[in-house]
């Protein structure tokens, strides 16, 4: 559907012919913009926000504050500064509760170095909440999500089963130890992706969100003109999510990002379905994707792993295209 909204706007070509300084523009659904302001810095900006996926207003401020800085730290950006978004029901919420959901927020920024400096707030039907997220990167350091290359590896920076843990709390099923898992998920800063900038072994970075990690593995294959080979056995889960996908626990986003995607990607024969699920899962505030030379892959899992990055796990590579063509996903 955005693809449709999009197609009479001014082609992304004929953008980055206009503004030279734009390095990364939308021609590669990219996490963020990055525009050079000099020989040394560029700027990466983003936004996100979304409603709430937790009862908790402290929890659902720190995560859509962590879930917006990620995009910075996925264009392997430092980030600087942001600005919040806010739209509350302030008649039906009251100052206290939404005072507890901007906490949450500061306190993610706070533990990224960062000010919130400003913003903008309007009442609304329903409570919605992110930042404007601002950071720097050298222009000859900048992550995109399509430079990856034939036989690089794909390492996976956090579990898969978010979307269906927060479908599980929303039908009341969700235990103790599943709500703390998504918590500290959606909570973790992907602060590495500002280190691997400066790695030359790195070639495509992005994060797992909304489309699940088919979607984003998919976006990097289309952009750099690969396939991208998922190992299913080797895609980390979080723990309290398999079993509620087994038991049929999924989130109607799962669905609509299949339909979206499902001509561009081969299944093994006879996959059950609660596998596909978690593979078309959206991720809130998801793990790093990184394509990095094969040569580098143990040591960077090993690297994120030491960051505290505990599922951080090699799941797949990206290949020369066959005679299907490029810009596919093959799960095996």
């Amino acid at each position: 559907m955005l693809s449709e909204i999009l197609a009479g706007s001014p082609a992304a070509a004929a953008i980055a012919r206009s503004f030279p300084d734009l390095l990364v523009g939308r021609e590669s659904s990219d996490d963020a913009a990055v525009y050079r302001l000099n020989d040394s810095q560029a700027l990466v900006a983003t936004t996100d926000f979304f409603m709430p996926i937790v009862d908790d207003p402290y929890d659902f401020g720190r995560i859509a504050a962590t879930n917006a800085i990620s995009d910075v730290y996925a264009m392997g950006g430092q980030p600087i500064m942001a600005l919040a978004l806010v739209a509350m029901p302030v008649a039906k919420l009251g100052p206290a509760t939404v005072r507890r959901i901007l906490a949450g927020g500061e306190a993610v920024c706070a533990a990224a170095g960062i000010p919130i400096a400003g913003g903008h707030s309007i009442d609304s039907v329903e409570p919605i909440y992110g930042l404007v997220a601002l950071g720097l990167v050298h222009p000859a350091r900048v992550k995109r999500n399509d430079k990856a290359r034939a036989g690089d590896a794909l390492v996976l920076g956090k579990g898969l089963g978010v979307g269906i843990l927060s479908a599980a709390l929303k039908k009341q099923v969700l235990s103790d130890a599943g709500y703390a898992q998504m918590i500290a998920s959606t909570t973790q800063l992907n602060a590495i992706g500002a280190t691997l900038a400066a790695r030359d072994e790195v070639h495509a970075l992005t994060d797992v969100t909304g489309f699940g990690l088919l979607g984003h593995a998919l976006e990097i294959a289309r952009g750099s003109g690969l396939v991208a080979q998922l190992d299913w056995a080797s895609i980390p889960l979080l723990p309290e999510a398999r079993p509620l996908a087994e038991q049929g626990i999924v989130t109607g986003a799962s669905a609509r990002n299949w339909q979206s995607y499902e001509a561009s990607v081969t299944l093994p024969a006879g996959m059950p379905a609660w596998q596909l699920n978690l593979l078309t899962d959206p991720q809130t505030s998801g793990g790093l994707l990184v394509a990095c030379a094969p040569e580098a892959a143990d040591a960077l899992v090993a690297e994120m792993k030491a960051a505290g990055f505990e599922f951080a796990s090699l799941v797949g590579t990206l290949e020369s295209p066959g005679a299907q063509g490029a810009g596919r996903v093959v799960v095996r």
